[in-house]
């Protein structure tokens, strides 16, 4: 461990090779090129100091490069203690950025890294899963007086969030990003789907084609992994607690029914849910022996990893990010990366491309907050539909697509509701 009071890292001397895959993600994302282009001008995050706590990997590197381009002081932490990857935070830590994170984790040295990051007393914060943010409101209350607002990346930090606006326990804004549409209907579904078959397979080199791959939870993130499974020739069951989603599972092609029943059927089970014990002990009962089992949600609670344990007659590492539980009646279960996100854990996260728009997202989201944070009401807010648009006109613009326009006729006729037959 590499070790100041600027950063830690697992080893600063894989700073070269963090450096290339960062060119990599870099000229992939456009998007967030052009703002940086502009905020190295403008400044518009001058005099703020943001504290992060988001997975550091290449794409994040890059968003964090245009932060402090913007005029922002910066300290990082990662968000999950199986997604740095370590190439990348050493690169950062060479540059002279502050960050503590690294790869394998446990649950100490992760609260605090981002006890680390808070001391240099934020004004904007940036999180992903809401613990940076929780912290703040709790043990790490003294810091909560001097931020203005922050930043929320992922559904279950902000479902978190909600709860606390609701409760009236929010002391700061905070901007949903995940609930952009440029952000959960891209990165959700399509980075999430590609990226989570990406960590399965690099866990396990597993054929996709003709197995049954269960599929827990049908919002963004777990449509996407039944798209991209169904894709690669597999068979998609999924499971629902929600009648609307699974409607619309069915009516894109899929079987849905309880877990209880999938249980015995699937040869690989993926949640998707940020809900926890959505497979516990009886469901590992009912499992083929074989069965492969993998959570993409933000947190390692999906998939009862203690339940599993205390059916277990033995427990044995097959290959990275793979383990094998030896059940009572002789059946075998694979679990991967500890249970935690797979993507990240047992692959690089989604693609460049895909983060581009997420992570301008967040750039803007934190350009507004400096400018409007301190009048603004402690509650969750909103992107708004004019960001997105002009995010997705923006990205449609790098990848050389042109789209139409209405004339003028065209609006004065969508505003005449006398116009009819």
């Amino acid at each position: 461990m590499d070790k100041t009071d600027l950063y830690t890292v697992a080893d600063i001397s894989l700073a070269a090779q963090g450096s290339r895959r960062v060119d990599w993600a870099r000229a992939r994302m456009p998007v967030l090129h052009a703002l940086k282009e502009e905020a190295m001008k403008t400044q518009p995050l001058k005099g703020m100091r943001v504290a992060g706590c988001l997975h550091v990997t290449k794409e994040t590197a890059v968003l964090i490069e245009t932060i402090a381009a913007a005029g922002a002081e910066i300290s990082w932490s990662g968000c999950n203690p199986l997604s740095t990857q370590d190439d990348v935070a050493a690169w950062l830590a060479s540059e002279g950025y502050s960050v503590h994170a690294w790869h394998g984790q446990n649950i100490e040295d992760f609260y605090w890294c981002i006890d680390k990051t808070l001391e240099f007393k934020p004004t904007l914060t940036l999180d992903d899963g809401a613990d940076l943010i929780v912290r703040v409101h709790g043990e790490r209350s003294e810091y909560a007086e001097g931020v203005i607002g922050g930043t929320e990346e992922t559904t279950t930090g902000v479902h978190r969030l909600r709860a606390m606006g609701k409760a009236g326990d929010l002391r700061y804004p905070v901007i949903a990003v995940n609930d952009a549409e440029t952000k959960w209907d891209f990165d959700n579904v399509y980075g999430t789907g590609q990226s989570t078959l990406d960590g399965i397979l690099r866990a396990t080199s597993v054929l996709l084609a003709g197995k049954t791959i269960v599929v827990a939870g049908y919002g963004h993130c777990g449509r996407g992994v039944a798209m991209r499974a169904k894709g690669m020739g597999a068979n998609v069951i999924v499971t629902e607690i929600d009648p609307l989603p699974a409607l619309r599972a069915v009516m894109d092609g899929f079987r849905v029914m309880t877990m209880d029943e999938a249980a015995s059927l699937g040869d690989i089970f993926c949640t998707a849910t940020g809900i926890k014990d959505i497979i516990v002990g009886r469901h590992f009962k009912s499992m083929k022996n074989g069965a492969i089992v993998a959570n993409t949600g933000h947190y390692d609670c999906e998939i009862n990893i203690e339940d599993l344990k205390s059916l277990s007659t033995s427990q044995r590492s097959i290959r990275e990010n793979n383990e094998e539980f030896t059940l009572a009646n002789g059946n075998q279960i694979f679990l991967l990366a500890e249970g935690r996100l797979v993507n990240l854990a047992a692959a690089e996260g989604h693609p460049s491309e895909v983060m581009d728009m997420s992570f301008a997202n967040q750039y803007l989201a934190l350009v507004r907050l400096a400018q409007e944070g301190a009048s603004m009401d402690s509650i969750v807010y909103d992107i708004s539909s004019q960001q997105d648009a002009d995010l997705a006109r923006t990205k449609l613009a790098t990848m050389g697509l042109e789209i139409d326009d209405l004339t003028d006729e065209q609006i004065a006729y969508l505003e005449d509701y006398t116009a009819g037959t």
